[in-house]
This record gives structure tokens, sequence and C-alpha cells, in this order.
């Protein structure tokens, strides 16, 4: 009769085991019955984009992002959220009108951008004059435009070809391309998916561009013209890739007005003036900078875990809730935010009490650095370039990251963590008639969970199919809501959720890599 007993005890462990580390077919079917029929991640990417504008770092619409998705959070049900400061940023900044416009020889409005953290054009009033074409390939010959450019509206010669468009803008990952992610052996130099590494001789040109670029930008400060006109070679088609022009250091230098222009437009502009012709622009640019606050913030909220033993330990998930600011960061990355946020209201309308704490984080800071979840791990799990633990960095069990734009979950990237791989291939089998079944041992580049990994904690981001994320709308004018994917973004909301459920309830952590060495920092 004991022996009996003792088997039956037995039995009884090992499907309780199983039920606990394993996939639930019931839980997987409920949240993906939530996740299908009543999601709410466009009402929330619409929250995020259309109604707070764009989130830059220190701005105001960051910090209107940040405020919304605080108070919704609580209202699903979470708790201790919080708008939680990371250390100093710098100046605030944000764009307050933008006109360009070409007069003669005759009228054309032209497609530009204030390029972030630059200045404004001079005085009250708009500006007009002729075009300064700046023909220099190194500082020597730039030096030959000393003393004349104050005051003028300036533009460098661009070599710049356009080529007709061939290939579409958008893609799917192809399954022979999946095929050979799965079946990589070791885990590659971190980069961006879809995105080839460089070889040395384009590396070397890239970074003797930068090099010239960088004494331009300190000769036309010192220089002072009234405008500079510039021009990204990526983007066609009316597409301006824009970024930053200036510093947000809270003492740096405000630098003059500097608009990023259509490649069609600028090109225009520069045969007309290298032709002799008369060309005369307007513009009125005005910016504005943002000193009291200089202090960068991330938003932070909580499921609290149930598990008297397991309830201190974490399960993290996050996406980089600041943009850029030529449109509203829809793709880059509120897509990944909506996600994050619509798997924790799924797993909160189902009535979840998880083992584990399962806290979600939405960054700021990303695009110049990673700097709100590089401070967020300093603060609250080590310094990585001392490698100084804190407690807490061993009550986390993993992170999960999603800021590749708006397309669907394919897999994962292991990030080299070559143990989980079979638990993470188990979870995603509920999800393979979805499309999601890859798992690779590859490392990618780029983003927060970078931060992670780089203290010993499982980091992991999605692999998501690029769509038109590079060629289209990544740092672009276009980076708006109607280039979001609804029905992509659900999947991904419901494997996100699914992935949080599971490690929350399994009865060990994630397995973990080999602590790396002080100020290793891989793929930072």
């Amino acid at each position: 009769m004991r022996k009996f007993i003792s088997i039956v005890l037995a039995v009884a462990y090992t499907v309780t085991s199983f039920a606990q580390n394993s996939p639930d077919p019931a839980m997987m079917a409920r949240i993906r019955e939530e996740g299908t029929k009543n999601s709410k991640v466009m009402d929330i990417a619409f929250h995020l984009t259309d109604i707070s504008g764009p989130r830059l770092t220190g701005s105001p619409g960051f910090m209107r992002a940040a405020n919304w998705a605080k108070d919704e959070l609580t209202k699903m049900g979470l708790v201790n959220a919080n708008i939680e400061p990371w250390g100093d940023f710098g100046k605030g900044w944000q764009q307050e009108r933008c006109y360009v416009a070409m007069t003669a020889p005759y009228y054309f409005p032209v497609v530009a951008v204030p390029r972030a953290w630059t200045g404004s054009t001079p005085g009250k009033k708009m500006i007009k004059g002729d075009i300064v074409l700046v023909k220099a390939k190194d500082t020597l010959e730039l030096m030959q435009y000393a003393g004349k450019l104050k005051g003028k509206i300036v533009m460098t010669w661009s070599t710049t070809q356009l080529k007709p468009s061939f290939e579409a803008d958008g893609e799917r990952f192809a399954d022979s391309t999946l095929e050979k992610m799965a079946n990589a052996a070791g885990a590659p130099a971190a980069n961006r998916p879809n995105r080839p590494q460089m070889d040395s001789a384009t590396r070397a040109a890239f970074l003797s561009r930068g090099a010239v670029q960088r004494k331009m930008t300190e000769f036309f400060n010192s220089e002072k013209p009234a405008l500079i006109l510039s021009m990204n070679a990526s983007g066609n088609d009316g597409t301006v890739f824009v970024s930053s022009g200036g510093q947000y250091q809270k003492d740096a230098l405000v630098g003059p007005a500097s608009v990023m222009l259509s490649s069609d437009d600028y090109l225009r502009l520069q045969r007309l003036v290298d032709a002799g012709q008369s060309v005369q622009l307007e513009a009125d640019v005005k910016t504005s900078f943002y000193n009291d606050d200089i202090k960068g913030y991330n938003v932070v909220a909580e499921i609290p875990g149930s598990d008297p033993t397991l309830k201190e330990e974490l399960v993290m998930l996050g996406g980089h809730l600041d943009s850029w600011h030529g449109a509203t960061g829809a793709t880059d990355n509120a897509a990944g935010c909506a996600v994050m946020m619509e798997a924790v209201r799924i797993l909160k309308t189902l009535g979840i009490q998880p083992r584990r704490t399962i806290r979600i984080a939405l960054w700021s800071g990303e695009e110049q650095g990673l700097f709100g979840s590089r401070n967020y791990v300093k603060n609250h799990f080590g310094d990585p370039a001392k490698m100084e633990l804190k407690p807490e960095q061993a009550k986390v069990s993993a992170y999960y990251n999603l800021d590749n734009g708006s397309g669907k979950i394919r897999g994962v990237y292991l990030q080299g963590n070559k143990a989980a791989g079979s638990i993470f291939q188990e979870w995603l089998q509920p999800f393979n008639d979805l499309g999601a079944k890859t798992v690779t041992i590859n490392n990618t580049g780029g983003t927060d969970h970078l931060s992670f990994d780089a203290i010993g904690i499982p980091g992991f981001q999605f692999i998501q199919d690029a769509l038109e994320y590079d060629t289209r709308t990544h740092h672009t004018n276009m980076d708006t809501y109607d280039h979001l994917v609804p029905d992509d973004l659900k999947q991904a909301a419901m494997i996100v959720a699914a992935f949080v459920y599971n490690t929350a309830q399994r009865d060990e952590k994630i397995p973990r890599k080999e602590l790396p060495k002080a100020g290793q920092q891989r793929g930072f």
C-alpha cells in the first residue's frame, strides 16, 4: 500500500512539475482569445502616437505619453505605477515651426524637418536669401569659406544620385532565412536584423565621412549661418531620415537652425545653384529648449507575485517610449510599448496571479544610447563597468524586449544563451500556426535588452518581420500610426503575454550565461 501511495505521489509531483514548467494549453488558449477578440493594442498605440505626438526624451510629448501610460497601467490594475527618474539627461527640445520654400526662380514648398537640439532662424520674422553651396571634401577646402557664411543659408555639396526603386519597401522573413537563423551554430557579433555588417573598407570610409562631417559641424557652428540645409542619402520619395544635429547636454551651446530636407528637394536646389541660377529661399524655423528639469524618466508598473517563496523574484518586459521627432514614433517604438502594455492588460484581464512579480518598464533615452535602461540596471541591479552586483540582480528571471517595428513575432534571439533554447522552443509551440517558430542562438543589438545582458541578467529581443522598418519608417517623417499593422501587433502581444506568464510560473528562473567580465558590456 505504501509503495502504491509513493507511486501516486511521484506521478502527482511529476504532473505538477510539468504543469508549472510547460505551457498550460488552457491558459494559452485564454490568452489567444483575449488578445484576438478584445485587443486594445491599437488604442494604446493611438494614445502614444497621435495624441501624445513626438516623444523625444525630455520633451513635452514624452512626458504626455509617460503620464498617460502610468495612468493607463494603473487603470488596468497594475500597482506601483511610477514615473521613475534614472539620472541626469540634459535639455529637452521640440520643434515649434518649420517652413522652408524656394521663391525664385519659381515657388515650391520644401519638405524639411528640423534636426533635434538645433536652434531657430534669427529674428521673429521669416528670413529670405540666396543659398551658399559649400563644395568641400575636407577641412582644408572648407577653410576657403571662413568668414563668408554668417547670416547665410548654407548647403553642402552632395554626390548622391537617386535610383529607381525596383524592390518593395516592405518584406517578411523568408522561410529559408528563418531556417538559417535556427540552424546557426554560434552567436555572431550583435547587429540589427536585416542590416548587413560592414566590411573593413566600408566601415573605414563611413568613419572617415563621419569625422569630416563633425569638423564641418564645428565649422558651421563657429561661422553662425542663419540656416543649414542637410540631406540624408538614405531617403527618397519624400521620406526624410532625421535625428539629431545638436547637443542635449545641459551646458552645450545651441547651434544654428538646421533642417533635414527630402533628397528630391535638396538635389533640385543643388542643381539650380550649381548651374548658376539665382535661387531664393524663405524660411521660418522655430525650436524650443527645456532646461527646468534635466532628469530622464522611465515608466514602471507591476503585477505583484503571489507565491510566498517566489514573489520577490522578477519577470521584466519593456520597450523604449522615447522617439525621434520627425513623426510620432509609431514603429519606433510606440509599437513595442503598445504590445508590452497590451500583454500585461491581457494577463490582468484574465485574473492572473503570477508566482513571480511581473514588472513592465517603458524606457527613455534609448535613442541617445540606451540611457534609460542602462541607468535603471545600474540603479537597481549593478554596474557592468565594475561588475558590482546588487542583491536584486539575482532575483530577475528574464527581461523581454520588443523594438524592431510593427512586424509580427517570428521567434526569439537567444543572445548566446543556449540553455534557454529548448524552453523557448516549447513556449512557441502554441503559436507556431501564427508564424512564430524560430529560436536562434544569434545575438541582435541596438536596443534595451543589451543593458540587462551586460549585467548577467537573461535579456532577450524577439525576432520580428521587418516590413518597411528600415526602408521607410525608422527615424523618419513617415513613422506614423498608419504604418502599424494591427494583426501583427495583436499576435506579438499574445506571444509576449505567454512568455511572461510562463516565466512567472516556472519553478526555476531562466538559465543564465556566464557572468560577463567587468567592462565587457557585450553589444554596447
